[in-house]
């Protein structure tokens, strides 16, 4: 007989996108159900489950109780405390969900994020009564979002999809990563190019938002060309609603961070990378995505835009980075890892570009190092 694990409280993963930052969180499964991309550290030695689905409703219910509160005391004195919110444990005090729900209301009460990894693992059935749970108890919320693999999302038929669509389920980020079956293949993604596209396409079908994330870098100096064109040709098939730029790092819990040390894993420095980047970009056609380069190990903050009118716009300064002379590129590099420089602009702030050139004095940087020194500062954002 199996035995039901206990509830242990209201839960919240490690990991959400960096759109979800006001986003309520709801764990619905732990951890990541494939674990075996080389790129990825976050999970390795850990265990997947799914919560019993009583857990989840029970989360709902606290964090509910939790906005109640906060909305009650903000007609009064306009503070809450944990000393007048009590949660569903025998009286006991639940700060996490007491957190979560503070960060929810204020940013709004607009977006609910379901975690971890891969919530549309679940059985059709109980993620739709979960949704429908949400909907009960935050009636307003305009966004529910997710992660998912695209190999889960083929597996799921299209009845299904809508039905979870219907029941609140509106915007889906899948880590394609790459659509070239030799990168995918490499870093042991377990899932093909005619997989993502199938997904992508479902997905769009069913009327959900898709954010498709890409990763410059993923299929090393042996793939670059490769990662570029095949992953743009596989998005101009789906043509989903975002392109998130993720360039690649190497955290030294993945085991792709080991094949380099080895010597089996050539990795991209940031101009390479910056050489596939714009070439990805150019092979986008016929699609109306918006691209998004909202996250820190993007060498470029200010490639965004919605295509086709803003492509060129997108690709100027990727141009300039790559005409600059090496010292110059060397500047702007360490200036963005260190956060005095977010766009190539920054390098004619004479303010900014000071701290950068002392920064490069600083750390030793030099042209011939700099990727070396830029990849061990890149590990503390991942």
């Amino acid at each position: 007989m199996k035995t039901v694990e206990p509830y242990a409280g209201f839960e919240q993963g490690p990991i959400r996108p960096p759109s979800e930052a006001g986003s309520l969180l709801l764990r619905l499964t732990r951890n990541c159900p494939w674990n075996h991309c080389t790129f990825c550290g976050l999970y390795k030695g850990t265990k997947f489950t799914m919560r019993p689905v009583e857990h989840v409703l029970q989360d709902i219910d606290t964090v509910h109780n939790a906005v109640e509160a906060i909305l009650e005391a903000k007609k009064t004195d306009g503070r809450i405390s944990y000393g007048n919110f009590t949660g569903l444990q025998g009286g006991e005090i639940d700060r996490q969900a007491l957190h979560a729900a503070h960060n929810f209301v204020s940013n709004g009460m607009e977006s609910i994020f379901l975690q971890d990894g891969n919530s549309l693992i679940m059985k059709p059935d109980d993620l739709v009564r979960i949704l429908e749970h949400i909907k009960i108890a935050f009636p307003k919320v305009d966004r529910i979002t997710s992660y998912a693999r695209s190999q889960s999302i083929t597996k799921i038929n299209d009845k299904d999809l809508l039905r979870i669509a219907k029941a609140g389920l509106n915007r889906i980020h899948i880590g394609m990563e790459s659509g070239s079956d030799k990168v995918l293949k490499m870093v042991k993604k377990g899932v093909s190019k005619a997989d993502q596209i199938l997904a992508g396409q479902k997905i769009k079908r069913a009327g959900m938002e898709l954010s498709e994330y890409f990763m410059p870098g993923l299929g090393g100096k042996e793939l670059s060309r490769e990662n570029a064109l095949e992953t743009a040709e596989s998005l101009n098939r789906i043509n989903p609603d975002f392109i998130r730029l993720r360039t690649l790092a190497l955290p030294d819990s993945a085991p792709i961070s080991k094949q380099h040390e080895a010597g089996e894993f050539d990795k991209m420095g940031d101009v390479e990378t910056a050489q596939e980047l714009l070439l990805f970009l150019e092979s986008l056609d016929g699609i109306t995505s918006t691209v998004k380069s909202d996250h820190i190990l993007n060498l470029f903050s200010e490639v965004e835009g919605t295509l086709p009118d803003d492509k060129e716009k997108m690709t100027v300064p990727i141009r300039e980075f790559l005409a600059l002379p090496a010292h110059d590129q060397m500047v702007y590099c360490i200036g963005r890892r260190t956060h005095c420089m977010s766009r190539l602009t920054d390098l004619s702030d004479p303010v900014r570009r000071n701290h950068a050139e002392r920064t490069c004095v600083e750390y030793g940087v030099t042209p011939e190092n700099m990727d070396e020194i830029i990849g061990s500062i890149m590990k503390r954002f991942i």
